[in-house]
Formats: structure tokens, C-alpha cells, sequence
């Protein structure tokens, strides 16, 4: 695997992001350590096959409509292009 790290932003509905907070203050550390602990450890566990990540993705609340605004939005160019990230 690569060294080289990526930026991911996350956002959390209100509930997670009180349980990142109360996780992180339990355990005096800061909350985007903790996210980003319980984020590789969720992926090293991950089954890349991808029957399992489409059904994973069907039990996200909102995944689908949020990926249908994101592909609205790049149709009418509101997306940044990737070679601008």
C-alpha cells in the first residue's frame, strides 16, 4: 500500500457527529483522529467485492439521492473537474 495520505471529507448527520464528540472526548483525543481511526478500520474490514459494497451502499440512508444530486450537479457544471482537485 501507498504512503502517500488523501484528504476525505465526511459529513455527519447531528447523531454521529454527537457520538464522534463524546467518543473523542471520553478518550481525550480529537475528533478527526478518531474518525479517521474508525474510517481505516472500517475499510481494512471491508469486503471489496462489489455485490457487498452495493448492498452496503443500499443500507446508507440518503446514498442514492445523494449520488443523483452529485451527478446533476456535475451535469450542469457545478462539479469540480478531478484534474482541478
Amino acid at each position: 500500500m501507498s504512503n502517500t495520505s488523501s484528504r476525505v471529507n465526511v459529513i455527519l448527520d447531528a447523531e454521529h457527529a454527537i457520538k464522534l464528540r463524546r467518543l473523542a472526548e471520553r478518550t481525550h483525543t480529537n475528533p478527526g483522529t478518531i474518525a479517521r481511526s474508525l474510517l481505516s478500520t472500517a475499510l481494512e474490514e471491508a469486503d471489496p467485492d462489489p455485490r457487498d459494497v452495493a448492498a452496503l451502499l443500499d443500507r446508507t440512508p440518503g446514498a442514492f439521492e445523494s449520488a443523483q444530486h452529485g451527478l446533476a450537479e456535475a451535469r450542469s457544471g457545478l462539479g469540480t473537474p478531478l484534474e482541478d482537485l
